[in-house]
């Protein structure tokens, strides 16, 4: 197919396969339109670079070029937050857990108001969706609780080896960074050398996320998704796993 004859995008039916790469032209809109969020579809979209994005219907299918990716080696622990870490380690404040509040974790993410949004695309359709997900071990939340209260977190999806940032949220100072950066220490731990961020922002930047070219992030992504998922679990020995961590004492 050629540029001139590619269509603007593709019209699913629930159930069709998403188009190939290159098929169709995505410079000023989405990849496709319509199809369904059932735990098949998802699975499939992901597998492939693509992803669901869209505040009323119908479904949009987006796989943006260029591709905002954080290389876990490349995370960048500032100074400020492994201290706080450190500190609320010390005085035994901090817990980071595992998918022990998914569902609050969701409906906190839609709720966060964010700059140049006037609503949520975690919409009630994509949260059941998600939570569908869960149920079937391809989506988890990392929390970060403090003083005993949910403070902030993230949840992604993993497919095998790779992993796909979706939202994070924070009720206090740094709640989200943490959770964000446990999530580093997790796959460092792995050995799972990317996270997925999809879009750009300054947020991200600042933490080490850079753009990749669609083709490179395909590429990248196929074999991982081939691999088996790892078991997501924490515990603060991982914390050294963060690049920038002294090489000391965890605590100290």
């Amino acid at each position: 197919m050629t540029e001139h004859t590619r269509q603007a995008f593709a019209f699913l039916q629930p159930g069709d396969p998403f188009p190939a790469y290159g098929s169709v032209s995505e410079e000023l809109g989405p990849l496709a339109v319509g199809g369904d969020l059932q735990p098949q579809t998802l699975q499939a979209a992901y597998r492939q670079g693509i992803f669901p994005w869209f505040s009323a219907p119908p479904i949009l299918w987006w796989s943006p070029d260029p591709r905002m990716v954080l290389q876990v080696q490349d995370f960048r622990l500032h100074t400020s937050l492994r201290k706080s870490i450190a500190r609320l380690l010390r005085a035994q404040r901090l817990q980071v857990r595992v998918d022990s509040a998914f569902g609050t974790v969701l409906r906190c993410c839609a709720n966060v108001a964010r700059p140049g949004q006037s609503g949520t695309w975690i919409v009630p359709q994509m949260q059941q969706a998600y939570e569908r997900l869960h149920q079937a071990g391809l989506v988890h939340s990392v929390e970060t609780w403090l003083d005993g209260e949910l403070a902030g977190g993230l949840y992604f999806v993993n497919i095998g080896q790779a992993v796909f940032g979706e939202s994070m949220f924070a009720l206090r100072s740094d709640a989200s960074k943490i959770a964000l950066a446990a999530l580093v220490a997790m796959c460092r731990a792995h050995g799972l050398p990317m996270i997925d961020c999809q879009q750009n922002t300054a947020h991200l930047a600042s933490l080490g996320a850079r753009e990749m070219r669609r083709a490179q992030f395909l590429e990248q992504l196929a074999p991982l998704v081939q691999q088996p998922a790892p078991c997501w679990q924490f515990s603060d020995a991982l914390w050294a796993q963060l690049p920038q961590w002294p090489q000391r004492d965890l605590l100290q």
